[in-house]
């Protein structure tokens, strides 16, 4: 414990974010720099707990009292060693991670708890700036080969840990970049694209092969990877969209967030219009500007689509709950060290438009030309029956509908069916130690536990590896135990 008054006598800070005004112009990331000093004061409030519940909250298990302390103690160099040795990837999660490790901070039992995310954040991007973050191929190959079908969080996690375990991984990703969700679902102004590659540039040089518009099961038969690899490891995300089937939904201008985000994210990139439209097979391109637009679904995903709505120019944003407005506080539900029931307000809250909770939607119309117009929506009581309250409809000016209402799993048309793999009682592939039905096939991530959070990808993808490479391991030993049972046997 570096400072052991610490957490009594300096107050939570976090890096400024640019006035709203400002960076709703732009696509680059929303916050000031934050001096070195008061990063390492942040560190200093952390009590060095006995039993540090944060450890319990974050799903990789960081270290976080360890690298807490040696950032109070300028050890920046010990500090992102201790980091990596749990996570691959702390400047994605020290960005978008909700942080359930601060819920779990003894300090926030009555004080507010430490900045973890802001220290992550910082130990990794002060080892990028001094160059301590480098490639590290494995000393010796085994031999074995590995597919690894998805390059988001998990996939790359995953790949990174199986080649520094001496295997030949190879990454297929459907899309023409790689990074899945933290490239095409998350905006620029959460997650800046250089992030990504410049992690993917150090696992290339370890010796990752990454082939983009490999889709597996469509233009990539599922035999191929069969025949060529040692192991495959599954790991396309939930990419299954809850719809909303009421009258109405087939008119234009409504369409899935996952839609909607990926095309701003390509502009982002450089892609020019037609190219984005015939890498994603849409007809015409999905823009907010000079638009009333409506968010059904009030998570992380619609407010990434408020953000991008309010950068395009949209004339109104309008964000629908279905569930009720949750309390300012943490609820008495979710006590400490629980995940908090509590309202959250996201950057892009902050930047625009209205949110309303309690809301069901009935029905769409349209104009002549089949195009949206107005969303007819009623008060809703709460769950699980949102029964309507009578005399509450009302109706809104619609002319784009983003439907961000969370996923129902893995697509399984394609890849997952031709492997003929069992799913389970969710419509996840289901497996036992992260191996599916069909032996030497894995999942991880989204695919295997459902839509969730870029920390849980990263620790699924380190677990599923820890696995694969047990397996191998216990393959390899099996073939020579019967190899010298053989040259016993002919003697």
């Amino acid at each position: 414990m570096g400072k052991v008054t610490g957490f009594l006598e300096i107050p939570r800070e976090q890096p400024t974010r640019r006035k709203a005004a400002e960076r709703i112009k732009d696509w680059f990331e929303i916050y000031e720099p934050y001096p070195e000093e008061k990063q390492r004061e942040q560190g200093a409030r952390c009590m060095d707990c006995g039993v540090p519940f944060c450890h319990t909250g974050c799903p990789v298990n960081n270290l976080i009292p360890d690298w807490n302390d040696l950032v109070y103690n300028n050890r920046w160099e010990t500090a992102i060693r201790r980091l990596h040795s749990t996570n691959n990837f702390p400047e994605f999660t020290g960005r978008i991670c909700p942080a359930p490790c601060e819920a779990a901070c003894v300090l926030g039992i009555n004080q507010p708890p430490v900045s973890i995310k802001l220290i992550e954040r910082s130990i990794v991007e002060r080892a990028w700036d001094e160059g301590w973050i480098h490639p590290e191929p494995p000393e010796q190959a085994t031999g074995k080969r590995v597919a690894v079908v998805g390059s988001g969080p998990s996939g790359l996690a995953a790949a990174q840990q199986l080649r520094r375990a001496g295997h030949s991984v190879t990454v297929f990703e459907k899309n023409d970049r790689i990074g899945g969700l933290l490239r095409y679902g998350i905006p620029n102004f959460k997650l800046e694209k250089h992030v990504i590659d410049r992690r993917i540039e150090q696992m290339r040089a370890e010796g990752v092969v990454f082939r983009t518009n490999a889709h597996v099961g469509v233009n990539i038969p599922v035999k191929a990877l069969t025949d060529e690899f040692d192991a495959i490891l599954l790991c396309g995300g939930a990419e299954h969209p809850r719809d909303l089937p009421i009258p109405g939904r087939e008119l234009k201008g409504i369409h899935f967030a996952m839609e909607f985000l990926p095309q701003q994210n390509r502009r982002n990139e450089g892609d020019s219009e037609s190219a984005l439209l015939a890498s994603m097979n849409a007809a015409a391109p999905i823009l907010a500007t000079g638009k009333r637009v409506i968010i059904i679904g009030g998570g992380d995903t619609g407010a990434d689509c408020l953000g991008t709505s309010l950068r395009q120019g949209a004339k109104s944003v309008q964000q629908f709950e279905i569930m009720p407005k949750p309390p300012e506080e943490r609820a008495a539900s979710t006590p400490w060290p629980l995940w908090p029931l509590q309202l959250r307000t996201e950057s892009s809250h902050e930047e625009g438009g209205t949110r309303d909770w309690s809301v069901g939607t009935l029905k769409f119309t349209g104009d002549a030309e089949g195009n949206v117009k107005l969303l007819h929506a009623v008060r809703v009581g709460p769950p699980p029956k949102f029964e309507p309250i009578a005399g509450s409809e009302f109706t809104l000016d619609a002319d784009l509908v983003l439907l961000a209402m969370g996923f129902l799993g893995p697509v399984r048309s394609g890849m997952i069916e031709q492997l003929g793999l069992q799913l389970d009682n969710r419509g996840n592939v289901a497996t036992t130690n992260y191996m599916s039905s069909v032996d030497g096939v894995f999942a991880a991530g989204d695919m295997r536990r459902g839509q969730s959070l870029v920390v849980w990808a990263i620790s699924e993808g380190r677990k599923a590896a820890a696995a694969i490479n047990e397996y191998l391991s216990t393959k390899q030993e099996s073939l020579a135990r019967a190899r010298h049972s053989v040259a016993v046997g002919s003697r």
